[in-house]
């Protein structure tokens, strides 16, 4: 017994300090600037908002974002991803991930219980405090296994002090029943499995927030994706300038258009500044700034009324499309236009490259038969062209972020079980409406909190990831319910001496035997492992 009890306490202290080996991976000191000096401090001393100089294999103190220098972090204690991650000016660094053989200056952002290692540590003992559907299943079988051994075992009693008249006998059996029908077995049949599987999946880059959803991605029959950012890259390049008319040059068409879309977010405004940034051409000041959700952005600049928005803001306002020019290729360009007062004065085109192991993912998705579907706010044409060259079953363009959610409801009203992988902004409806909301991310990003499941590194093969390992730790689960119901099948009877006179099965036996229902459980738990 004492053997049963240690395997199941190894187990789960072994996923406790796996996790909270994470925060041993801090350093205790480090340097930064102060004064227009390098003073070395105590971490817990380092504040939000210092310069924190990260020499070559020194470890990453906080979360950051590069100020200067270039280097390749290795960030595999949270993402499982072993190959070295190149950061550079206006990089984001994890703490406790270690730098490479370049020095940098990082400007601290978060530190201590804003780090993002500690919301992974809070994020993976929440989903650990949380029963699944299969745990609570595990509990009402204990529950009603206990009704049983009582019932049996006073029937055992009765039976034998009936026929034979020796209560020592009858006592003995009653015991044994008792003993051998201990619930032990189906009561960290489920837990330990649960423990281990959050703490693995934490540290290769899959953060679990809902353990219901997480057992639902085995039976998944559709997956949506959202393209920029997810299935691409997100980092959109100007690509063309088109002015349209006499009165303005390609240069102010950038400056118009950076103008309102300095205040910006998205991938579009962040091509266009930097653009704006290479030219070296001036930043005006834009006033009365308001983003129209999956529209374009718009503002007052130079005292004239400036719009930088997609063929949807047309769509929106009744207007019509203006031509768009032969020379810009719409299947894999993005098209931007740029209005003074109301009227188009030149187009800015912008280009995204799809991920490595997009095209992978898609595959291996197929392969499981489960189907794919591209979701964005992007034109026909460029949405086909994505779609078409990754493999996927379809596409839904011209998507307004608000729309996204009907859109899942749609698939849900067909009787399709939905995965919706998003970055877990404009998403976020959409994330909520899935059967199993997965957000995109990295570095301090990724705490979305209307999704179910996390995944730190960008990479879509980890949807591919996530539900291989949803389907083995389910697999898992219910291996250990089958043992630890089986086992009672057989040994009750065994106990209550079915076979007797040719068989008994003794009390230190019964206890014995219980035991062995635990290691069992325990040991199968162990051999979880998440499919590189």
């Amino acid at each position: 017994m004492l053997l049963g009890h240690w395997l199941e306490m190894r187990s789960q202290m072994a996923a406790s300090r796996a996790l909270q080996s994470l925060v041993a991976l801090l350093p205790n000191d480090v340097t930064v600037e102060r004064g227009g000096e390098a003073v070395k401090i105590k971490l817990e001393d380092l504040q939000s908002g210092e310069t924190a100089i990260i020499k070559p294999g020194e470890k990453i103190p906080a979360d950051g974002l590069v100020l200067d220098g270039l280097s390749y972090i290795n960030e595999s204690m949270l993402t499982g991803e072993s190959v070295p991650v190149k950061k550079e000016k206006d990089g984001k660094v994890i703490a406790g991930s270690i730098n490479g053989d370049g020095a940098l200056k990082v400007k601290v952002t978060a530190v201590g219980k804003d780090s993002y290692l500690n919301r992974v540590i809070n994020l993976v003992q929440e989903a650990q405090a949380t029963k699944s559907n299969t745990q609570n299943l595990a509990d009402k079988v204990a529950k009603w296994l206990t009704f049983i051994a009582i019932a049996v075992g006073i029937g055992t009693f009765a039976y034998w002090y009936a026929s034979s008249g020796d209560i020592a006998f009858a006592l003995e059996r009653m015991v044994t029943v008792m003993v051998t029908a201990c619930p032990h077995a189906l009561g960290v049949a489920i837990p330990l499995v649960v423990a281990i599987s959050t703490t693995l999946s934490a540290t290769n880059g899959l953060l679990i927030r809902n353990r219901t959803a997480f057992e639902t991605t085995r039976k998944l029959s559709t997956v949506i994706f959202d393209k920029t950012g997810t299935l691409t890259k997100g980092s959109h390049a100007v690509e063309k300038v088109i002015p349209l008319t006499d009165e303005y040059n390609a240069d102010e068409v950038i400056q118009y258009a950076a103008a309102v879309q300095q205040n910006s977010e998205h991938h579009i405004a962040k091509g266009i500044m930097a653009t704006l940034k290479e030219k070296s051409l001036a930043l005006w000041k834009s006033e009365n700034f308001s983003y129209m959700q999956g529209i374009g952005v718009k503002g007052v600049v130079n005292g004239k009324n400036v719009v930088a928005g997609g063929p949807n803001y047309f769509t929106e306002n009744h207007l019509s499309l203006p031509e768009i020019p032969n020379e810009i290729n719409q299947e894999a360009e993005t098209v931007n236009f740029v209005l003074i007062d109301d009227r188009v004065i030149g187009i800015i085109t912008l280009a995204d490259s799809i991920r490595e192991g997009s095209a992978q993912a898609i595959e291996e998705l197929k392969k499981m038969g489960i189907k794919s579907f591209l979701l964005t706010g992007d034109n026909d044409r460029i949405a086909a062209a994505v779609a078409g060259k990754l493999g996927m079953d379809g596409y839904l363009a011209n998507v307004l972020p608000h729309n996204k959610q009907e859109k899942v409801k749609e698939f849900q009203a067909k009787g399709e079980i939905v995965a919706m992988t998003g970055d877990g902004v404009n998403d976020a409806p959409a994330l909520a409406q899935a059967d199993v909301g997965i957000a995109v991310g990295s570095g301090t990003d990724v705490a979305a909190e209307t999704a179910d499941i996390i995944l730190v590194d960008s990479d879509p093969r980890d949807v591919v990831k996530l539900i291989d390992f949803g389907k083995l730790t389910y697999k898992k689960m219910v291996q250990n319910l089958i043992w630890a119901v089986g086992y009672n099948v057989v040994a009750i009877p065994l106990a209550a001496g079915v076979l007797y006179p040719n068989f008994i099965l003794s009390p230190a036996m019964g206890a014995v035997l219980m035991s062995v229902s635990t290691i069992v459980v325990a040991i199968n738990a162990s051999f979880l492992k998440i499919k590189k």
